[in-house]
């Protein structure tokens, strides 16, 4: 994952500082002096770019995410969307163990909503789109998101608080097949995968149905997803 600031201008040489510091030390050592003579601007410079610390941090929160999204965009999708969320997954657990302050800046510490955290989320419900449009998802897409979300998030941070000599090798993959166990079927065999794949992929292909007004696929959404609900 890129690093750096993204410009050479004295908000990016900033941004850059900072991610070092944070990287090197923790962000204990993001402070305003250390930022400001590792950048070469003065203190001021920071506070009209970011406003305080926090601002700064934010800063370099959402720097780390524009780097992340751009190495999953930039990757072609597979023939298999289940596959492909595997290979997210792993990616983004590597992402975490290289770069451990920052993730923690990213996953831990960021404002919940906040645009950058926004975007990731939007690529994982890509992914989650593509599965249920296969006809392979067994559960509503939100609680797909969900589940990827909380428990490869979860395992990631719980790796990176572990000493590297003492992790379970085999932790991601068996969190990570759990959770594809659980929203996900095996790839249908017949033309007829069962009623909550087949709600979920049409669910999934709503927002381009135009024979229907927008309240009759309000109605067939919300009858779609209480079947999907079932889980059954």
């Amino acid at each position: 994952m890129e690093t750096g600031g993204g410009d050479d201008g004295p908000r990016g040489r900033i941004v850059a500082a900072a991610l070092r510091l944070l990287e090197q030390s923790g962000p204990d050592a993001v402070s305003t002096r250390a930022v400001s003579a590792a950048a070469g601007v003065q203190a001021p410079t920071i506070y009209r770019l970011f406003g305080d610390k926090q601002g700064l941090l934010d800063a370099v929160a959402a720097h780390g995410f524009a780097s992340y999204l751009t190495s999953k965009t930039a990757a072609e999708p597979g023939d298999d969307p289940v596959q492909d969320l595997r290979e997210g997954w792993d990616q983004h657990v590597t992402l975490g163990l290289a770069h451990p302050a920052l993730y923690r800046l990213m996953y831990a510490r960021t404002a919940p909503g906040s645009p950058a955290a926004s975007a990731a989320v939007d690529v994982l419900g890509k992914h989650i789109r593509r599965i249920a449009e296969a006809g392979r998802l067994r559960v509503p897409e939100e609680r797909a998101v969900g589940l990827v979300r909380a428990v490869g998030e979860g395992t990631t941070l719980t790796l990176i608080a572990t000493p590297e000599g003492e992790r379970d090798p085999q932790l991601a993959t068996s969190a990570r097949e759990a959770v594809i166990a659980a929203i996900t079927t095996d790839a249908p065999a017949l033309p007829d995968p069962g009623p909550v794949p087949a709600a979920a992929a049409l669910r999934a292909a709503l927002p381009d149905v135009d024979a229907l007004s927008p309240v009759e696929r309000a109605l067939l959404r919300e009858w779609l997803d209480r079947i999907t609900a079932t889980g059954r």
